[in-house]
């Protein structure tokens, strides 16, 4: 089974590589959901790791529901990524009514070839996941992170079993959403072969003049998990 990091820095990401991680996702902002990380951050990141470095392409926080602006900007970061030398490309558009924004995102899974395209957690929010998850597939989208449309994995696991029996090797499903080493092992029991986690840890510094503390992946909490799945 393959565990992804969602990392949202430099330091995040190498915590990642060192514990065994085989994959992470690169992103700033975990507040907001992830938004896509600076240039300089990519750049770093992708010179210095090995393992494969997917990046999230969302502007900003909040819905998926794109300006025209927005969707540029989606467009441009894609091929900053490209010419970087990233493997996969994570995001997604929805319409007002919770449905796929198809024409959007074709653009973006046939901007991102040959790239890897991962729809991300949008899929949540979708009034008619297995029509969606056709539609995905139709699409040529190589995987879904999901939490099954629940607030964590764990909850959505009944969901996520269906959607990966639907797929049937055609797209595959990445579950996410509040896994860690005491539940990792329930998504490999229903057939799932990607698991999907942040396992980080917060660090306040005491004399800081910022009340916000520094969020980083966790080598501890990421070697528990893979004990467990492998």
């Amino acid at each position: 089974m393959l565990l992804e990091i969602c990392a949202n820095s430099y330091q995040s990401a190498k915590n990642a590589q060192e514990a065994g991680a085989r994959r992470i996702e690169l992103c700033q902002e975990l507040s907001v959901g992830g938004i896509t990380p600076s240039y300089g951050l990519l750049k770093q990141v992708i010179n210095s790791l090995v393992i494969p470095v997917f990046v999230l392409i969302r502007p900003r926080g909040g819905n998926f529901v794109y300006s025209d602006a927005e969707f540029e900007i989606m467009k441009h970061n894609i091929q900053c990524c490209k010419d970087l030398g990233c493997l996969g490309i994570v995001s997604g558009i929805l319409n007002e009514d919770k449905t796929i924004n198809m024409q959007r995102t074709q653009e973006l899974v046939e901007m991102s070839k040959p790239l890897e395209f991962t729809f991300h957690r949008a899929f949540d929010e979708l009034v008619n996941p297995k029509e969606a998850l056709e539609q995905l597939i139709d699409l040529g989208v190589d995987r879904v992170l999901t939490s099954g449309q629940q607030l964590t994995a764990a909850e959505g696991l009944e969901l996520l079993k269906t959607l990966n029996e639907i797929a049937n090797g055609r797209i595959k499903i990445l579950a996410g959403g509040g896994i860690h080493s005491k539940n990792a092992i329930k998504f490999k029991e229903v057939g799932l072969m990607e698991i999907h986690a942040s396992a980080s840890f917060q660090y306040q510094e005491d004399n800081s003049l910022f009340s916000i503390p520094l969020t980083y992946s966790d080598p501890q909490k990421i070697k528990a998990i893979l004990d467990v799945i492998s």
